[in-house]
């Protein structure tokens, strides 16, 4: 039966889904957004998001052909938008991200943070100190060193609203990906701890937490049929997310729709129970 529901929704992807609408208020229009990873999955889904309703987009990711590449399609789009190779990770390159912004946007409004790595996967035991220093370096201390970067410019513009991905795993780990959740669990806590410092600089943070969305980056959990079908069993809505789903959450967040929102971590599973 679930295969069944599975395949008609895979031939036919509007199925369970709301079409969506050709025109989308320019409502970030004049603002600056930084979108870490932006290259593809989410985080591009984000940057299209975010260009347009109007935005200035800056896109980023390790390799310069896959910046170049995404930088030619948003454009495509006719989205305003520049890019630049930025490995999170490396201090000399989240100063290259923000200060490019600055000398060729005038100012940041936006920040997306939504790198992640995750070099392993296994028995949590089995993990070692090296392992929980590149995913709690990139996915959790990166997150917070741009923000700290980003928030003095965004100052100067009156404030911003920074938003940070997480994931359900961040709720309920996920078999195999121990460190990978509890660095998305340290997530809710920063976008908490945060929040009422920022505040006083009119700037909000929130976070958002995907479910199992069709990206590159979580192929290992759709590609298999049996493990597709246990995640399916538990959502609501019977198919994967896709990354437009994740990207309309994020630009809701950064919009002045959200003005009174901050502290909070928005799940975006297809109603996969991971919190009260």
């Amino acid at each position: 039966m679930l295969k069944a529901i599975t395949r008609s929704l895979w031939s036919n992807p509007v199925a369970g889904r709301r079409m969506m609408s050709h025109h989308i208020p320019q409502n970030l229009s004049g603002k600056v957004a930084i979108v870490t990873a932006s290259t593809d999955g989410i985080g591009l889904a984000a940057a299209e998001a975010l260009g347009q309703r109007g935005a200035h987009v800056v896109v980023s990711s390790r390799r310069q052909a896959n910046v170049d590449k995404a930088v030619s399609l948003l454009r495509s789009k006719d989205i305003k938008v520049i890019g630049t190779t930025c490995n999170v990770g490396k201090a000399e390159d989240r100063d290259k991200l923000i200060n490019m912004t600055i000398e060729q946007c005038g100012g940041v409004d936006i920040l997306v943070s939504n790198a992640a790595v995750n070099p392993f996967f296994g028995n949590i035991l089995e993990s070692t100190e090296e392992v929980w220093d590149k995913i709690l370096g990139v996915n959790v201390t990166a997150s917070f060193l741009l923000t700290k970067l980003a928030v003095p410019h965004m100052e100067k513009r009156g404030g911003g609203s920074v938003v940070i991905v997480s994931s359900v795993a961040g709720y309920q780990p996920m078999q195999g990906l121990g460190p990978y959740s509890v660095s998305k669990t340290a997530l809710l806590g920063l976008t908490r701890a945060l929040a009422p410092d920022l505040a006083h600089s009119n700037i909000r943070i929130n976070c958002v937490a995907p479910g199992i969305i069709k990206t590159r980056f979580s192929a290992a959990l759709w590609e298999n049929e049996g493990v597709l079908e246990e995640f399916l069993k538990q959502t609501s809505i019977k198919r994967l997310g896709q990354p437009e789903d994740i990207g309309g959450v994020i630009a809701f967040l950064c919009s002045e729709e959200a003005s009174y929102i901050t502290g909070e971590t928005i799940t975006v599973t297809g109603g996969m129970n991971c919190r009260l």
